[in-house]
């Protein structure tokens, strides 16, 4: 039986000066698609700039607009507060997304038909999902997403990503290295979360290690060269990343009054508030407390947790999902 999966769209942003060059007339309208790139050339990447990368190639300075019902769509995700303006919104340096074929207009909704939506959402996920890096249309290059850049060492036994300044989760909380480190170290690496970690965590059966350079700079120790994990980043269900700012407060090892904190909301211990926000599998789309403690939902801070990606959960049932746009989503177009 088919179930039906409903998201609230969309939310691109494009109304806020955001750089620095002073000299450069506004770009509103440039409207630049692979179609008709209306005269700017192609950066680095296929399909997407960095910020500067575009406005150096475009010959002017962008200016972003916001969703006119992002207020309303914000306070359907249970937990967030009032938006603050635009600009605290977006990443210093916001990911420029060059449309195929026109710029997307707001608001709508997208009804998608899904086989098990409690097993997860990847009959969709290619609208929602994000990752470090992705793979481009060509299937074979690898490019930034979540992070800005990225770089082996020679002997590709030290992978290092740059993440994006001032990047917010989805309830606007910052986006850190810390967050990468804590996926890995703290839940991927742990046996009370997975008893045998993922192959795919592991080079040659041995653990990685994750340092925290600064907020901004992550880096992956590999006990020996494996150049496949960059591709595996980008392909993988799985995301490098999980809200440490907002689970570190259930994890035993971390805070002394995890289950204090997880029994005042209702959960067993904080093991189990874990499960329930996060399960024990990579694959973070399946649980949310909504669908495995439905009971305690309206007592919880959030009803999921916070996401990076471009739609929220805020409905979860066996019968389907409902996805809400994230007022803090990295990316914008070219309008």
């Amino acid at each position: 039986m088919f179930k039906k999966l409903i998201l609230a769209v969309v939310f691109s942003v494009g109304s806020i000066s955001w750089s620095s060059y002073s000299f450069a007339a506004p770009c509103a309208g440039n409207g630049s698609t692979q179609s008709n790139p209306n005269g700017v050339e192609a950066g680095v990447y296929s399909q997407q700039y960095e910020l500067a990368e575009f406005e150096q190639l475009a010959g002017c300075e962008m200016q972003f607009k916001e969703n006119p019902n992002i207020a309303s769509i914000n306070s359907t995700i249970q937990g967030n507060k009032a938006l603050p303006p635009l600009a605290e919104r977006l990443p210093e340096e916001p990911l420029v997304v060059r449309p195929y074929d026109s710029i997307g207009k707001y608001g709508g909704t997208i009804n998608f038909l899904s086989n098990a939506t409690e097993a997860g959402t990847s009959d969709m996920l290619s609208t929602r999902h994000v990752n470090l890096v992705r793979f481009a249309d060509d299937l074979s290059t690898i490019v930034p997403n979540v992070a800005k850049s990225f770089e082996w060492n020679d002997d590709f036994t030290t992978l290092t990503f740059t993440l994006r300044k001032g990047h917010k989760w989805s309830n606007g909380e910052p986006f850190t290295a810390r967050d990468v480190e804590f996926w890995y170290e703290d839940m991927m690496m742990n046996t009370n979360i997975r008893e045998k970690p993922y192959p795919y965590l592991l080079v040659g059966g041995e653990p990685m290690t994750v340092d925290v350079i600064n907020d901004t700079t992550v880096r992956f120790n590999l006990p020996s060269p494996f150049p496949g994990l960059l591709a595996t980043l980008a392909w993988s269900y799985n995301q490098a990343f999980i809200p440490a700012h907002f689970l570190e407060q259930f994890h035993p090892e971390i805070d002394s009054n995890a289950d204090a904190n997880a029994q005042a909301l209702g959960f067993t211990d904080g093991w189990d508030a874990l499960a329930a926000y996060y399960g024990n599998s990579g694959w973070t789309d399946t649980p949310t407390p909504m669908l495995r403690n439905p009971d305690l939902v309206a007592g919880l801070e959030y009803a999921a947790y916070p996401s990076l990606e471009a739609y929220m959960t805020i409905e979860d049932t066996t019968e389907g999902r409902i996805y809400a746009a994230n007022p803090y989503f990295h990316q914008v177009d070219t309008a």
